[in-house]
């Protein structure tokens, strides 16, 4: 299972390498493997006619003998007949004779005296059955001997001159098929050199066409892969390719069409709703002063009288909840402001671990601590946005901090990892609960009574705009830690 999944990530490329490869070893094989068994056949079918041709020659010849005999043709006479013909039989056909009676016992063998004995004296009985039952009066028996090489050994009858059976003759054959084994190494050889130079070809070839196949397919796939939905994405002009790549390419280009008519769309749907978002909550935080704005004004003006002792207290009052009210609105328009304007790039090298001190000096918290590893952390950024980030961020950690708590903490730290200045603001305050950690950065999102929640928003923006992030880890009734992390310039110079 874990080969089969790992030969399913295989790329295309390989995959078509492989098999073309693959098909042109089977065919090999299979040209070798038809070719060992068509040798095999013409040497079988060669002896096999070889023998038939020895068995016709040699009855042709014993007939002839059989004719121009002297003795009454019978069972009995038999080695008496062929007593001197039948080692000149036997030269002359260069195949062993052995004759049998028709009950199977030997009468006269070509073979000299004394290896007579190693010659069956009688023929089995089941052979023995075969040529009697068959229509033909004809058996060949196929065996091997001990060393391995096979032979055929052919049983048919002698019939005299009215084809009256007269005896039984057995012509063993030996195969020898070393023509043929010499033959069938030399085509091997010859093969394998044609195979290997045929196999090296086909490396080569199945190399480039698989490369050609799959580097339009990997251009789309580049390409593809480098499609983003707010930047613009390029066309692919390939030129002339096989219509599958055709319909690949002119697929990704209505791709890109619809794309980038989307992203147009969806830029503008989200610009469209943001807007309408951040219009409706500033419209409720403006009308949120003007509410007891207005109750002060009617109020001060049903109740106004110009002989009253207290008028002139009535009327700080009166001017000190409308300054009030119009301050909150003041607020309310500022952060709107900060939000929609971006922060301008000073490119101003500073001391992080100093700026960070700076703008800790503005709190009066005694709780809140403040570690450095190193006096001196260079980076490049605007002194009054980072003083911002500490400022924001430590008030929220403030803020988080219930006022039964016993033991308030905010612990600012500033410390290098590598090439990045890192700040850590930790507070042991409420947390931030599950449904709220993914909106925390989010605009117009608030956990507060009062604000419009664009805070956190703000910094996001800032850092993310020198090239930095901000990250947090919350556990709820434990408190939080916030990460700012930014880009180290110049580490060998010290500067404020």
């Amino acid at each position: 299972m874990k080969e089969k999944f790992k030969i399913k990530r295989w790329s295309l490329r390989v995959r078509i390498f492989l098999s073309m490869i693959f098909i042109t070893l089977i065919a090999s094989f299979l040209i070798a493997a038809v070719s060992i068994y068509q040798f095999k056949k013409e040497a079988k079918d060669y002896h096999q006619d070889r023998l038939e041709r020895k068995e016709n020659s040699i009855k042709e010849h014993i007939n002839y003998i059989l004719a121009n005999t002297t003795y009454p043709m019978t069972t009995e006479n038999l080695p008496l007949i062929f007593r001197e013909r039948i080692h000149e039989l036997a030269n002359i056909h260069g195949l062993e004779i052995n004759i049998y009676d028709l009950d199977g016992h030997l009468l006269k063998s070509s073979k000299a005296a004394f290896s007579v004995d190693t010659i069956n004296q009688n023929i089995p009985a089941p052979i023995l059955r075969v040529i009697r039952s068959t229509a033909e009066k004809r058996y060949v028996d196929l065996q091997q001997t001990a060393s391995g090489k096979r032979f055929r050994s052919s049983y048919s009858y002698l019939k005299d001159t009215k084809f009256k059976p007269l005896g039984i003759l057995n012509l063993p054959y030996i195969e020898d098929d070393g023509y043929y084994e010499k033959e069938l190494n030399n085509f091997l050889i010859r093969f394998s050199q044609v195979y290997s130079f045929m196999l090296l070809i086909s490396v080569i070839i199945a190399y480039f066409l698989s490369s050609y196949i799959t580097k339009s397919i990997k251009e789309v796939s580049d390409r593809i892969k480098e499609t983003r939905l707010n930047e613009t994405n390029e066309k692919i002009d390939m030129g002339d390719t096989p219509q599958e790549i055709s319909l690949l390419v002119d697929a990704y280009n209505n791709l890109v069409d619809d794309l980038d008519e989307s992203a147009a769309l969806l830029a503008q749907s989200e610009r469209e709703e943001a807007w309408r978002e951040m219009a409706k909550q500033v419209a409720h935080e403006i009308k949120n002063p003007l509410t007891p704005m207005r109750l002060t004004v009617q109020s001060f003006q049903r109740k106004f009288d110009p002989g009253d002792p207290n008028i002139k207290q009535k009327l700080d009052e009166f001017s000190k909840t409308l300054i009030q009210q119009i301050d909150t609105m003041t607020s309310v328009a500022s952060a709107f402001s900060s939000f929609a304007s971006m922060p301008a790039q000073q490119n101003e090298t500073l001391n992080v671990v100093k700026i960070v001190q700076l703008a800790l000096e503005i709190f009066n918290e005694p709780y809140i601590s403040f570690v450095s590893e190193e006096p001196y952390i260079i980076t490049r950024m605007d002194r009054t946005q980072l003083i911002r980030i500490i400022t924001n961020l430590v008030k929220n950690a403030i803020q988080a901090i219930p006022e039964e708590e016993a033991s308030p903490m905010v612990e600012v730290k500033v410390y290098r990892d590598g090439n990045l200045a890192k700040i850590t603001v930790k507070d042991n305050g409420k947390g931030i609960s599950i449904e709220n950690k993914n909106r925390i950065f989010e605009p117009k999102f608030t956990t507060k009574t009062s604000g419009m929640g664009l805070g956190l928003g703000i910094i996001k923006n800032i850092v993310e705009n020198y090239n930095g992030t901000i990250t947090f880890e919350s556990e709820l009734g434990k408190g939080t830690a916030f990460l700012v992390v930014l880009p180290i310039i110049n580490p060998d110079n010290k500067t404020d």
